[in-house]
């Protein structure tokens, strides 16, 4: 396939789940052809507005918000003004798409996703969206039936959209994440202050933290951490989490020394892939990008899904995998009692730690952002 430069319009946001992956495709289609001209369309006073000029890219705001659920004063207020704010956005889209004049529209979910492809698509130009997770969000499924191509993580998809647009193409993730070898292990304990000769569990709760893993971890160290001989756990708290967390630490360590020689704690995870690489079980979250790392990576993880999530969308994330026997799961509900124990229990058995890794392995899709940019060049 010839790749011309182009002219495309990539629009959604609101968490990292739908940002990131936009900027993957967004530097496919630059390393593609570097002539490709690329223009992202967020939600006023999200943090896209920050994330994408910091990847090199030029943004232009939409007025849209989303309604809330929660009935307060100022909730109330917001949901009044919804509509009104979507005829604006809608309006402004189509004033930057007569000034942008792309070639393509691209949208990845998130509140901004909705009036720039159905701006888009009114007008006739040729639109691709994005799923990430494994129950389709509200706007991709509103968009399903007007755009031409519908890129997906999971299968199952077409209980929600169109079967012949579906293309199964996995979620975009950073290329640093690959299949553990020796040196990568050796490099993760040495990077996070890791015994070598021990086993290793590692906790991750998101760039935020969780609180339900956090008190799953405060309920085993409270407890005297049993069964933790020969284990080392590194334990991604989150910055929220930081200091009532130091101050715990502080208060068990005094009580039990040897404390800090088992749990290795940090608010931040800098180096994700080495913290992967370094653990023999990993625990975490199962938002989309987490579950597509974890695959290319071949970890074998147990997933606590988080339940405050639209559509309970980590926990059909998560079951994709179950599924498969390419991973465990904890409901939130059960973490504090179980989450430990489960991990504790599978560090005990090799074979099925390495049936996981396998099974998980199968299910990666590490070219995402080459299929999804193959797909625009397609529709062009």
């Amino acid at each position: 396939m010839e790749y011309k430069a182009l002219r495309v319009i990539i629009s959604g946001g609101g968490t990292g789940g739908h940002i990131f992956p936009a900027v993957s495709i967004a530097n496919k289609l630059k390393e593609l052809n570097p002539g490709t001209d690329i223009l992202f369309v967020g939600a006023e006073g999200k943090m896209e507005m920050e994330k994408v000029p910091a990847a090199g890219y030029k943004i232009i705001g939409l007025p849209i918000t989303g309604l809330q659920r929660q009935l307060t004063l100022k909730n109330i207020i917001n949901d009044i003004s919804v509509p009104f704010r979507v005829l604006y956005s809608v309006r402004k889209a189509r004033r930057v798409i007569r000034e942008f004049k792309p070639q393509v529209a691209v949208g990845v979910g998130g509140y901004a996703s909705a009036p720039l492809l159905m701006a888009a698509t009114r007008i006739g130009i040729p639109s691709l969206i994005q799923e990430q997770n494994g129950f389709a969000g509200l706007t991709n499924k509103k968009l399903g039936d007007k755009v031409q191509c519908v890129c997906v993580a999971y299968e199952g998809m077409e209980r929600f959209f169109p079967k012949d647009k579906i293309v199964m193409s996995g979620n975009p993730i950073r290329s640093v994440f690959v299949p553990c070898t020796p040196g990568m292990k050796e490099a993760g304990v040495k990077e996070y202050g890791l015994d070598p000769a021990r086993k290793h569990i590692f906790i991750v709760g998101g760039s935020l933290g969780s609180a339900k893993l956090n008190a799953s971890m405060r309920k085993w160290i409270s407890d005297g951490c049993p069964g933790s001989e020969g284990v080392d756990v590194l334990w991604q708290c989150g910055k929220y989490y930081k200091a009532g967390v130091d101050a715990f630490m502080n208060e068990e360590t005094a009580k039990n020394p040897p404390l800090a020689s088992i749990v290795k704690y940090s608010d931040f995870i800098g180096r994700m892939e080495l913290a992967y690489a370094a653990a023999d079980v990993v625990i975490s979250r199962s938002g989309a990008s987490s579950v597509s790392e974890l695959c290319a990576a071949q970890k074998a993880v147990i997933f606590v899904p988080s339940p405050n999530v639209a559509e309970d969308h980590q926990t059909h994330n998560a079951m994709a995998l179950v599924r498969k026997d390419a991973a465990m799961i904890v409901k939130d509900a059960d973490a504090v009692e179980k989450m430990i124990p489960t991990a504790l229990e599978l560090l005990k058995d090799p074979e099925r730690i390495k049936t996981l890794e396998e099974n998980a392995g199968k299910m990666a899709l590490p070219d995402a952002a080459g299929i999804i940019a193959d797909e625009i060049y397609k529709l062009v």
